[in-house]
């Protein structure tokens, strides 16, 4: 292996996306997290709680971070040991890391970083980034003729898992004084599904793995959420988004499922007044079968192994655009935008509204940006455009930006040395990074 290896390593709340820098795609993306399930006393981390055949009903949870901060250091310690061993095979002391820390990160949680980073692995050398940075830095690179590339600006919108932050990046540095951030992200719309699901059907309070499958899976963005109110309401097969889910039994497998996917997809195709399109022969063929079926349809009610799921498919996305829905005192995403557009100089509020990019899982819902823009439409100067863009692929923006800056030739120079921090400290170290 050559001297000068980057690991890349983008550390998120939930998942952690680890790789060599200079390759497209990580060579892991796994929970940052560990778990224990109930049937067994040891620990699994990463990438172990992936394997298919791994049951973790009821699995105690314990992550590194908690509100987006990490703040406990020997776990994740744990965690990255296991990757750099296990998964990308790296020896620290021959390697530099570029590491993604949380905007505004406490100087003590940055001290206790550098500290394992330096003085546990012993690499190399070290880099520091937000995500905003990196995501900006990707997406100009790969449309040099775009607004974005041209102006050197763009407003990242990143939805993730602890919460979520609207960032104008202005000549690859985040404006901190325009960041916004909402305390909301993936973990807090999970955690509302599990309520509303415990609370109609089925306690699923401890099943955090399985709630999480059954949001991206089964959970979309609204355009009209009035209309979609009423389509829940009703019975039988004319409510367009009634779907179950198949709980898993410990014993034929082992991990949830949606029942008939072809059902839960039906909602894209309805139209604005709310009926679906090309339905007509379908209904008849659907009501036949339930018709036919009857004793199989009572049957599965008494077992209670599966739930249905309406309305809540689109309420628990919603908290995003209305987090006061939910009693929190906070503005939503599209307000969010243009408080952060307003922090900037106004030269720049054209440029930022035209460059909007969407990272993080969360900005995965189906329908999330037609959502956004016709909410932050109203709310912006009729002589702006508002451009959208959604990531490719809004989980791995933030490390492939970290791959493409750790593959530059200057990336060497922007680098703290292990000596330098040994002869500097943390703090004098961290100045480099301009944070």
């Amino acid at each position: 292996m050559s001297s000068n290896t980057v690991v890349v390593l983008d550390n998120g709340g939930g998942l952690i996306k680890a790789g060599i820098g200079g390759e497209r795609d990580p060579t892991t993306v796994v929970p940052n997290c560990t778990a224990r399930p109930l049937s067994s006393k040891k620990h699994l981390l990463a990438d172990q709680l992936l394997s298919p055949t791994e049951d973790l009903t009821s699995a105690v949870i314990r992550r590194p971070y908690d509100r987006g901060y990490l703040i406990n250091h020997d776990l994740q310690s744990t965690i990255w040991s296991h990757i750099f061993t296990n998964l990308l095979h790296i020896t620290p002391s021959q390697s530099s890391l570029l590491l993604t820390e949380p905007l505004f990160n406490l100087a003590s949680i940055s001290r206790a970083t550098d500290e394992i980073v330096f003085e546990e692995f012993n690499f190399k050398s070290l880099f520091v980034s937000d995500s905003p940075s990196l995501v900006h830095l990707y997406e100009a690179s790969r449309r040099p003729y775009d607004v974005v590339s041209k102006t050197q600006c763009s407003l990242v919108v990143d939805l993730g898992f602890s919460f979520s932050h609207v960032a104008p990046v202005f000549q690859n540095f985040t404006v901190n004084y325009g960041v916004k951030r909402m305390d909301l992200g993936g973990k807090a719309l999970t955690n509302y599904l599990k309520e509303l699901v415990s609370y109609r059907s089925v306690n699923v309070m401890d099943e955090t793995f399985l709630m999480d499958d059954v949001k991206e899976k089964l959970c979309f963005v609204s355009t009209d959420v009035a209309r979609d109110l009423q389509i829940a309401r009703r019975r039988g097969n004319d409510n367009y988004f009634r779907c179950t889910y198949v709980l898993p039994d410990g014993i034929t497998h082992t991990k949830g499922f949606v029942k008939d996917p072809v059902e839960a997809q039906r909602y894209q195709n309805l139209s604005e007044d709310g009926e679906l399109l090309g339905s007509e022969e379908t209904d008849e063929a659907d009501q036949t079968e339930t018709r036919s079926k009857p004793s199989e349809r009572n049957r599965i009610d008494l077992t209670k192994n599966e739930f249905s799921l309406s309305n809540e498919r689109f309420l628990v996305p919603e908290m995003i655009f209305r987090p006061a829905d939910l009693g929190m005192n906070q503005a939503g995403l599209a307000e969010c935008i243009v408080r952060a557009v307003n922090s900037c100089h106004p030269y720049l509020h054209p440029v930022l509204y035209e460059s909007i990019i969407l990272t993080g899982g969360s900005t995965l819902f189906h329908g999330f940006a037609k959502r956004l823009e016709s909410e932050l439409r109203p709310l912006v100067p009729d002589v702006y455009q508002v451009k959208i863009t959604t990531q490719e692929d809004p989980i791995l923006g933030v490390w492939r930006g970290g791959s493409l800056l750790a593959s530059s030739p200057d990336f060497d120079a922007m680098c703290v040395t292990k000596a330098e921090y040994e002869e500097l400290g943390s703090y004098r170290c961290r100045r480099r990074f301009f944070h």
